[in-house]
């Protein structure tokens, strides 16, 4: 469960990072004020950027938390710049690198308590994994990925997929 949580969640994480970072010298380069792209949305009744690295960074640190079997950290949700987004991906990311693999044994079968849609929900925790974050996750960032490149961030598959990480 360690691996097929933590270390894809990080990789992706890693690699909005590196979106963000090419997001914020796109607005530099194009005297584009940067709230263009961080509030920008695909749609009215969507969330808007800074809010998809909310829910993302969200899913990844309540993911490793929960089949852990430790707390969630609770982030304020403040963050609506740049810098404070790629500070709360980074803070993320440290969280997931401080767990080890071992507080994921019997992980699978363990029973993962949380609200879905203002409901207690219960479910084991490969269904957890495989059912709930990981399709939440990716859609989120997708859909911040989407975003920038509506509104013209040269980025590509390879970007989105981390293969121009070093």
């Amino acid at each position: 469960m360690y691996d097929s949580s933590v270390a894809p969640l990080s990789h992706s994480l890693k690699a909005l990072a590196a979106i963000l970072k090419k997001a914020e010298a796109y607005c530099e380069a194009r005297k584009i004020d940067p709230n263009a792209l961080l509030t920008a949305r695909l749609y009215p009744d969507m969330l808007p950027f800074y809010r998809q690295i909310h829910i993302a960074t969200d899913q990844a640190k309540g993911c490793g938390a929960r089949l852990a079997g430790i707390a969630v950290p609770s982030y304020p949700d403040e963050e609506k710049t740049f810098a404070e987004l790629q500070a709360r991906i980074a803070k993320t990311l440290d969280f997931l690198g401080s767990l080890k693999a071992e507080q994921f044994a019997g992980a699978a079968g363990r029973t993962v308590s949380l609200k879905i849609a203002g409901k207690d929900t219960e479910l084991k925790g490969a269904d957890y994994l495989s059912s709930a974050v990981l399709p939440n996750f990716y859609f989120h960032v997708t859909t911040a990925y989407n975003i920038l490149r509506h509104n013209g961030l040269e980025i590509g598959k390879g970007d989105f997929l981390g293969r121009t990480l070093s």
